[in-house]
């Protein structure tokens, strides 16, 4: 892969936590971390992948560089396309495929945004 494929550009974006004002730490609004480059691609073909996308939920591969940034995304982590405002929820940690830590990938949905 090069980095010429990295044509998207995400926002990656972790809850915020705040104070209630009675000492509480409650969860607030998603919040910005940090922006990196990207490759989006849509998953097509598996039982399980019709079944999603009947129920209105789009899988998708998303691969970055690996960075000390990126490889802290969970499932608590959403990523936000900068240019449709699309929003991608990470359902999967990153996985280093090629065990060279250059690139990693993980697997992210639209349609659904879950709490976390």
């Amino acid at each position: 892969m090069t980095a010429g494929n990295l044509r998207s550009k995400l926002h990656f974006q972790k809850r915020g936590q705040s104070d209630d004002g009675f000492g509480n730490t409650v969860t607030g609004e998603f919040e910005t971390v940090f922006t990196d480059a990207a490759e989006i691609t849509p998953r097509m073909g598996s039982e399980a992948v019709m079944a999603s996308r009947l129920q209105g939920v789009q899988p998708f591969t998303i691969r970055v560089r690996s960075s000390t940034q990126t490889r802290e995304l969970d499932a608590t982590w959403r990523a936000l396309d900068a240019r449709s405002a699309t929003v991608y929820s990470i359902v999967s940690p990153p996985t280093n495929l090629d065990q060279k830590n250059a690139y990693i990938e993980m697997l992210a949905t639209t349609g659904v945004q879950t709490d976390a």
